[in-house]
């Protein structure tokens, strides 16, 4: 019988994660008591001063990265963590807007590895302690927490946070959080934390969110009520809090209501920002794959819209755009998504359709995916196959937007890097 062979703190970043993949029975197991105790014996639940986390079905990724280049542009050293990735790994840990090293992440392992006894952790479990960790010997300031699944049973939910965030709310990870919005309402409510702010930045959020807030004693601040936000022009709007107000803020690149979601948790945090700060931040803050362009000639867009509500708002935005261009699609999905609803909403832009199979245990062939379309230029392997095919197709004019997954922007972002070397 073979031993699993345990690494080293000099060992490969490949090598860990391989590791800790083989090491738990399932790669989503919700519940606390597991990783509350390495936590605890590890002191991780409190590892820097100020602590943000954001809950959300969609948004949690803009919001932590508005608020990051406000607080960087402020002087502050932050430490973002967040997931999945598109590429690498070490993405899912920023310190001061960069990647960490290899060699760091597999420190941080060998200390949890060496921490966690008999305790089994799975991958994103261990990947949330060992961020918690890195943050803590990286020293610094304020840590912005993206809950991975839900918000009461994920992992990030063992620390102890200053403000709470849920961006929005809808129906997605049907088969962990189920399809009730009122049950979906309650568990991201989970991270609420008893008399500190708790933000909401749903609009007419299921009543689950405020009740639980009230039960508890947190400190709500719903949108719509404690906080609002208004487009003033094409170029600014206008964001206020009872009798306080920022006007003439411009318009970042990342949806505006999380923008606004974004200036609430800042302002309950008690840090020290100014408008300047404000507006610098607003004008820097980017995230891959978020209405990533990649070129203008054909225009190349990526976004990883993977739910009715982000295929939406990703239409909504295109038809701003991009008015009467031909839409070429390049689409591969997780078979545990509302595909059918997803495409209803992105078929709006009419587009050519590219489906694409995507591999690994959750994966949606092209088959799944074009169950759902009426017509489609071919079926494809790989989405990176799909999007040579739509260069191949697509005139300078017209736009290849290419969706449906993490995954899918992952694979072809990296392709698109590569394709000089």
């Amino acid at each position: 019988m073979s031993q699993t062979y345990i690494p080293q703190a000099t060992s490969s970043l490949t090598m860990w994660l391989d590791y800790l993949t083989s090491i738990h029975s399932s790669a989503i197991d919700l519940g606390l008591d597991r990783v509350q105790a390495v936590a605890k014996t590890a002191q991780l639940t409190k590892p820097a001063t100020k602590i943000i986390t954001v809950a959300g079905t969609n948004g949690k990724g803009s919001t932590c990265a508005l608020m990051e280049a406000i607080l960087l542009d402020a002087g502050y050293s932050v430490g973002v963590y967040s997931s999945p990735h598109l590429i690498r790994y070490n993405e899912r840990v920023r310190v001061n807007g960069q990647d960490l090293p290899d060699h760091k992440h597999c420190a941080a392992f060998d200390f949890i590895e060496n921490q966690r006894g008999d305790i089994s952790l799975s991958l994103f479990e261990f990947g949330t302690l060992a961020a918690l960790r890195l943050f803590q010997t990286e020293n610094v300031d304020v840590v912005l927490l993206e809950v991975g699944l839900g918000g009461r049973l994920d992992a990030t939910n063992v620390v102890e946070h200053d403000v709470s965030v849920i961006t929005s709310l809808a129906i997605d990870h049907v088969d962990w959080l189920g399809d009730d919005i009122n049950v979906i309402g309650f568990e991201k409510a989970g991270i609420y934390r008893s008399g500190k702010p708790a933000i909401c930045g749903q609009a007419s959020a299921p009543s689950t969110v405020a009740a639980h807030a009230d039960d508890i004693g947190a400190e709500l601040y719903q949108v719509g009520i404690q906080y609002d936000y208004q487009l003033v022009s094409e170029s600014t709007w206008r964001w206020v809090s009872g009798a306080f107000s920022l006007d003439d803020l411009p318009i970042p690149g990342l949806p505006l209501q999380n923008a606004a979601t974004a200036l609430m948790a800042l302002s309950c945090a008690n840090l020290e920002l100014s408008d300047i700060n404000i507006v610098k931040g607003l004008k820097a803050a980017s995230l891959p794959g978020r209405m990533q362009t990649l070129q203008s000639k054909p225009t190349i867009l990526l976004d990883v819209a993977h739910n009715p509500h982000s295929a939406e708002y990703l239409v909504s935005k295109i038809t701003d755009l991009y008015p009467h261009r031909q839409i070429h699609m390049v689409v591969a999905m997780l078979h545990d998504k509302d595909i059918e609803s997803t495409l209803q909403h992105l078929s709006q832009l009419s587009p050519l359709w590219y489906p694409a199979s995507l591999s690994g245990p959750r994966a949606a062939s092209a088959d799944e995916v074009c169950q759902f379309l009426t017509t489609y230029t071919d079926k494809y392997q790989t989405p990176v196959e799909a999007f040579k095919a739509a260069m191949t197709n697509a005139n300078s004019d017209d736009v290849i937007i290419v969706v449906g997954s993490f995954h899918t922007v992952g694979e072809v972002l990296e392709h698109w890097q590569n394709k000089g070397e």
